[in-house]
């Protein structure tokens, strides 16, 4: 009898601790979005032109143009609003920038829901629609081409190319990719072997996801990205459609790590909608991921 009582003890202590880890990962996590958009700040830099090449702005007298900075919301670029009862960030796109977690973040699961609208600006009339999730992000707004955003490590959301890589300012990865030849890009593929991309590799700063997996009736698509240990994956609509590890940044002599860092959601001359964006913290890779790094 005593044997059959701690048998069940055991299995009751077990049930207990299975229930509560269970409870801990439904509730592990933690919204970003709310009505007063408090879990974040802002930078707008400028309201770029057709043929910008790199360099400050310069007005019409040949003055150099002043961006409009850290939380100066000029024209309403980011606004909250209201769906279906859910709160819903929009990014009207007007003017380059972003907004940017006031918390930085370090091994992670991100998951957030992301939808076009319908307005265009230049320099990107012509173009597809265009924005991004930009993480590890470290360092002064400003530090990139366009001047508008940190050093960071770019998941892209772009009509066509949810999930491509973009090197952000001096940032540096390994992708699983096909390399690139003459004017193509290089694209992802679990099945190539790591390949150095971004500052100081001797490659480009851009990979092409796997396939295209977005969303095509004009409704949200869901965006994940896990980060742990320098590796990431870029996930859409539940497809990896890229793995990259060894996240670094070259800080002119060596590359350094980079691991950690705030969360950037571009404004980059496109309207767009951000929904139910959430993160928890990741204290392992989760194994139906391992996988993807494994040595084959």
């Amino acid at each position: 009898m005593k044997k059959l009582l701690c048998v069940l003890f055991l299995y009751f202590i077990s049930a207990v601790v299975i229930a509560q880890v269970a409870t801990t990962q439904k509730s592990s996590w933690i919204s970003l979005l709310d009505k007063d958009l408090s879990k974040w700040d802002t930078y707008l830099s400028y309201r770029h032109k057709d043929g910008y090449n790199g360099k400050v702005p310069v007005d019409d007298k040949g003055d150099s143009v002043i961006p409009f900075g850290y939380n100066k919301n000029e024209g309403s670029v980011f606004s909250m609003i209201q769906e279906n009862g859910q709160p819903v960030l929009k990014v009207s796109g007007e003017i380059y920038g972003c907004v940017f977690t006031k918390e930085a973040y370090e091994n992670y699961h991100l998951k957030l829901k992301v939808k076009w609208g319908i307005k265009k600006w230049e320099p990107r009339k012509d173009k597809l629609l265009d924005a991004g999730v930009i993480y590890h992000s470290q360092g002064p707004a400003g530090a990139d081409y366009w001047r508008a955003w940190m050093l960071g490590q770019e998941l892209q959301i772009m009509e066509g190319h949810m999930g491509d890589y973009w090197s952000i300012a001096n940032s540096a990865i390994d992708v699983k990719a096909f390399m690139s030849e003459g004017s193509m890009s290089a694209v992802a593929s679990e099945r190539q072997p790591f390949l150095p991309m971004g500052a100081g590799t001797g490659n480009t700063g851009l990979c092409m996801r796997s396939a295209d997996h977005e969303t095509t009736d004009g409704g949200y698509t869901t965006i994940e990205l896990i980060c742990f240990d320098g590796k990431s994956l870029h996930i859409v609509n539940g497809h990896v459609v890229m793995i990259l590890a060894n996240s670094r940044y070259w800080d002119g002599k060596a590359y350094q790590p980079l691991t950690k860092g705030k969360i950037q959601l571009q404004s980059e001359a496109a309207e767009v909608y951000y929904k139910e964006v959430q993160i928890r913290k990741l204290t392992a890779l989760p194994k139906e991921y391992l996988a993807y790094f494994s040595s084959k």
